[in-house]
């Protein structure tokens, strides 16, 4: 007879980060002993040890000041500038990481290389685009727009004055969780408005707020704009979306090992749909049956085309994806993918796929396991 040999897990993490907290939920409740916890501090220090078979988690590197002013050269959280040097000094890391990990003979769940491009949202965009995955137009997709990058309001107004993006969201390239986003809209007689959790303090110093902004007056949207250039920026068109009870509705997608596990649906009363920003838990089960009333599929309509989005990043084993539906529910793009689109705390999969009745992290976990059984057991006594 044959025995799997059993996961070693270690996580690149915070000490003490609930994302962290919950993958070791996972691992303990799987039977396996704790993951060994690789410090981000000591990473980004040269000093972090890898082992032979272990398989390594790469997560987020966010809640820690330390690690904050590490990759982004200031502590304070809030802040929004920084984030190009953040990407540059995060890509070495997790390359660093990878050399490690192969070199001590370990494994990774994600590729340092998609790692990259994921967290840059014009190459992102580029690699769904030529997939053949749905995404919102852009002008700022693939490359070519990394080597020419937006220099400022200027350009971005040139931008809103093209065919079809009277409506459109500016981006950091290497933001997250809407950090530094603006949906602008422009209107009759060169009027202007941007919706932003941007809060622009009267030194200029722009910082990131729980309360949503509007601003009128085109000096100080452009003053932010030009804030943010150097550090990258992105631009799509803005889609109109479906709605529940009358909100704005997009979802949260996760996609492991291929299949799409968990799904959450996110309303607002404005355009950014994020939770931490007031966005709200929607109906899944009203999602669904919208789907099957215009007379499309869940599946095939809906979580196909999220799981088309991660298979553009096929070494890396959890992606969460940002599917937005179009009016009527008739239709999806891909917005984003996300690297650590994970955190989705009591969320269990979604009936009838590989998670069903698992958190996102059991389901990566047993992922891990099923792979492993599948490519190396060792030989015990019969």
């Amino acid at each position: 007879m044959t025995r799997t040999a059993p996961a070693a897990f270690a996580v690149v993490g915070n000490p003490g980060n609930r994302r962290v907290a919950l993958f070791q939920d996972a691992v303990r409740a799987a039977g396996l002993p704790a993951a060994r916890v690789i410090p981000w501090r000591d990473v980004l220090a040269g000093r972090a040890v890898f082992r032979a078979g272990e398989c390594v988690r790469i997560d987020s590197p966010g809640e820690d000041p330390e690690v904050e002013l590490l990759l982004r050269g200031a502590a304070d959280a809030t802040r929004v500038e920084g984030t190009g040097r953040w990407y540059r000094r995060f890509s070495e890391a997790v390359r660093a990481v990878a050399e490690g990990v192969r070199a001590a003979g370990g494994t990774l769940t994600a590729d340092p290389d998609e790692l990259g491009v994921l967290f840059d949202k014009r190459l992102c965009h580029g690699v769904l685009a030529a997939a053949g995955t749905p995404v919102p137009p852009s002008p700022t997709s693939g490359p070519d727009a990394v080597r020419t990058p937006v220099r400022g309001w200027e350009e971005v107004r040139a931008v809103l004055a093209l065919p079809g993006y009277r409506r459109a969201f500016v981006k950091l390239a290497h933001g997250s969780s809407a950090s530094g986003v603006l949906a602008v809209e422009t209107g009759p007689a060169g009027r202007i408005r941007a919706t932003t959790s941007v809060e622009r303090a009267p030194s200029g110093a722009l910082h990131n707020s729980l309360r949503l902004r509007r601003y009128e007056d085109e000096r100080v949207i452009g003053a932010i704009v030009d804030a943010l250039a150097p550090d990258g920026l992105h631009i799509e068109r803005w889609l109109p979306k479906a709605s529940q009870q009358g909100r704005s509705a997009d979802l949260r997608v996760v996609v492991i090992g291929g299949r799409a596990t968990h799904a959450v649906v996110r309303t607002a009363a404005g355009p950014l749909t994020n939770l931490h920003l007031g966005g709200a838990r929607g109906d899944l089960d009203g999602a669904v049956a919208a789907v099957a009333a215009a007379g499309g599929c869940w599946e095939t309509d809906a979580l196909a085309v999220c799981e088309r989005a991660a298979a553009a990043f096929p070494r890396t084993l959890c992606v969460g994806v940002d599917l937005l539906p179009a009016l009527g529910w008739r239709s999806f793009a891909v917005g984003e993918v996300n690297a650590f689109g994970d955190l989705l705390p009591r969320l269990t999969g979604l009936p009838g796929s590989p998670a069903e009745g698992m958190d996102t992290y059991a389901a990566q976990v047993a992922a891990v396991r099923q792979e492993q059984h599948g490519r190396a057991t060792v030989p015990t006594q019969p």
